[in-house]
Formats: structure tokens, C-alpha cells, sequence
């Protein structure tokens, strides 16, 4: 299988669990046919989502995406030592919203075929070299026509920090200079259109989230979006311990690993542990409600363990010792420590949060 993100079968399995259970209606029964327990009133809940979280989230990304071009241009323009680092650091700082995002990748990022666009992952060295040999005139409107596989964060990456070690500026030739400037050109118009597709000022799908049930074109009840919402914290789970750490560390094979190049991994699997804490916790650059209050007024001492594991899968990602490519071979317990940690936290969310979801009456 590629590792083009997520397994789209998998996504499409659970997203249509959603609906299908949403449309069910709210009313859940048991078996003397009484509703069980007393509603509960998401619409706080999802409105934070959808503004104190996603788009908070993306409209974070779509600015530190806006400093990366720049410093890309001034590297560019000047191409000192101290530019390429700046660039390099730009880029790490564009991928932490971007990680942390990871845990709703549905809506317009999905629709709109914006995740492969800005994170096909890995790259193929061979396809990028064709670019590079080419006599492709690199503009922007060339790069935004290739294979996902040869643009965004990747396609960057390769060309900021190739192999890990130190880049040295001197290296760089006005080819890839063209070529840097014009994929990250396409990666920040892909990140402004993230943001617009949530944005009050633009198509507003914040708006389609928060109003689940009162004339939502997308969600025909709460149920259906806040289910929604642990799907996409299912889906990254699995994504992390089953794809971005299990399949090199399975295969022994560095060419799987996601941000190889500049070491980035652990902190990108990290970041896509803290977006499922972001969700749960209903907070990003600031607090609002999360799903962590209706767990906790159904049961508090599921919540109390979900916030734990999820933090313990945190910390077991960041006990791996730098680089994640060399840990797949030199320190596989540390990995597999990892891999069962997150691994417990998405079975909590799969056999415990999400039945809890479906059996619960809301507004």
C-alpha cells in the first residue's frame, strides 16, 4: 500500500459510520424502549470545535505557511548559511499546525484534495530529480500541475535539508532555488484556501459544523458531527501507530519514514497526538469546551483515563531517541513502546468513547 496519508477506505468506512448512525436519529433506546439519559446540547461544543480548534488551527497554519515563503524568497535572493537555516526553521514551524490538524482531515481538506496537495508523503528522489533536470520552465503554475509526490511540505523538505545532516547553502543550485520558491508559493495559496473553506469570509464550513442538526447541509444531527470529530482522532491514531511508526519500523526501511530529512519525524508524530488532545480538549490558542465535558458528565473516570493515555502516548513518542529513522533499527523497544501506546488510546476511542457517543441522546 502507499503511504499517500491515510487509506482513503479506511476514512470512507468510518466517515459513513457517522452518517448512517446520525441519521438515525438521537433517540437511543434500551431495551423497554426508554431514551437513555438526559440530552446532551452540543452545540457549545461544536462551535469551539469548529472555530476554537480547526480554524484557529488553520489559520495559524496559513501564517506560519506565509513566513516560510518569505523565507524562502530571502533565501532565495541571498543564499547565506544563515537564510537556508532560517528557512529551515520556518518550514519545522509550519508543520506543527499542520501536524496537529491531522486529526480532522475531513471536510474542505478532503473535498478539495487539499491533504495530498500540501503532505503526499514519502517522496520519490528520482521524481524530484526529473524536475530539477528538466527544462521545465519552475513556475508556479508548472508546479502546481505535478504529482502531489513532487510538491508541498515534502518536496520543501527535500530541497531545505536533503539528508538529515546540515545543508550547506553553497550547495544549493538556482534550479532548486527556482524550484523551492515556486512549491512553497503553491503550498501557502493551498493553506489560504484551507483557511477560507472554514472562514466566516469565505465558505464557512465552521459554520456547517457548529450548526449540526439546525439546518446543517453536511450534518443532519449533533450525533452525526461529534462523531465526526472522534472518526478523525480514530483515523490519525491508527494512521500514527499503524502507518507512520509501524511501516518502517516493520520493514526496517528509512525511505518510509515521514520528514527523514530534516529529522522532523517525532515531532510530527507527536503534533498528531496533540491535535487528538486539541479536539478532546476543545482548545487550541485558547480554551473552549471539548468533548472531554461530555465524557466526563457520562463518565468521568473514562475521561480521566483517555486524558491520561493520551498524554502517555506523548511522552512514549518522545522517549524515541532522534532520528526516528535510525531508532527503527537501534532502539526498537522504544518504538514499539510507542506504537502500544497510541495504539491503547485508539482502541479507548474505537471501543469506549465512540460507543458512548452512539448511545447518547443529544439536542
Amino acid at each position: 500500500m502507499k503511504l499517500y496519508k491515510i487509506s482513503t477506505l479506511f476514512c470512507c468506512l468510518l466517515l459513513a459510520s457517522a452518517f448512517i448512525l446520525g441519521c438515525g436519529g438521537d433517540d437511543e433506546t434500551d431495551e423497554s424502549g426508554d431514551v437513555q439519559g438526559e440530552a446532551f446540547d452540543a452545540s457549545t461544543m461544536l462551535n469551539d470545535f469548529a472555530n476554537t480548534v480547526v480554524l484557529a488551527t488553520y489559520t495559524e497554519l496559513d501564517s506560519k505557511a506565509g513566513e516560510l515563503l518569505a523565507a524562502v524568497k530571502a533565501l532565495a535572493a541571498d543564499t547565506s548559511q544563515a537564510n537556508l537555516e532560517k528557512a529551515q526553521q520556518a518550514w519545522k514551524a509550519t508543520r506543527t499546525p499542520w501536524e496537529q490538524s491531522e486529526s480532522f482531515l475531513f471536510g474542505p481538506v478532503d473535498t478539495q484534495g487539499l491533504d495530498p496537495a500540501l503532505d503526499s508523503w514519502p517522496v520519490d528522489h528520482v521524481n524530484l530529480q526529473s524536475v530539477l533536470d528538466s527544462n521545465a520552465a519552475l513556475t508556479v503554475d508548472f508546479v502546481s500541475g505535478l504529482e502531489d509526490t513532487q510538491k508541498g511540505f515534502h518536496t520543501i523538505e527535500f530541497l531545505l535539508f536533503r539528508d538529515g545532516d546540515q545543508r550547506k547553502a553553497s550547495d544549493i543550485t538556482k534550479r532548486e532555488l527556482e524550484y523551492l520558491v515556486s512549491t512553497t508559493e503553491n503550498l501557502k495559496a493551498s493553506t489560504s484556501q484551507l483557511r477560507l473553506a472554514w472562514a466566516p469570509e469565505g465558505e464557512n464550513f465552521s459554520d456547517i459544523v457548529a450548526q449540526a442538526g439546525s439546518g446543517s447541509t453536511v450534518y443532519p444531527s449533533q450525533n452525526a458531527a461529534v462523531q465526526e470529530m472522534i472518526n478523525g482522532m480514530i483515523v490519525i491514531a491508527d494512521e500514527v501507530a499503524n502507518g507512520k511508526i509501524s511501516d518502517p519500523y516493520n520493514e526496517s526501511d528509512t525511505t518510509l519514514v515521514e520528514s527523514q530529512f530534516s529529522f522532523n519525524s517525532i515531532s510530527d508524530f507527536q503534533d498528531n497526538i496533540r491535535g487528538i488532545q486539541n479536539v478532546y480538549m476543545g482548545k487550541y490558542m485558547t480554551d473552549g469546551q471539548g468533548l472531554n465535558e461530555f465524557v466526563n458528565s457520562k463518565d468521568a473516570d473514562l475521561d480521566a483515563r483517555f486524558q491520561q493515555e493520551v498524554q502517555a502516548a506523548i511522552d512514549a513518542i518522545g522517549a524515541i531517541p532522534d532520528p526516528f529513522r535510525d531508532s527503527i533499527t537501534a532502539n526498537r523497544g522504544a518504538v514499539q513502546a510507542a506504537i502500544d501506546a497510541v495504539s491503547k488510546l485508539q482502541q479507548t476511542l474505537e471501543q469506549d468513547i465512540l460507543p458512548l457517543v452512539q448511545s447518547s441522546e443529544f439536542n
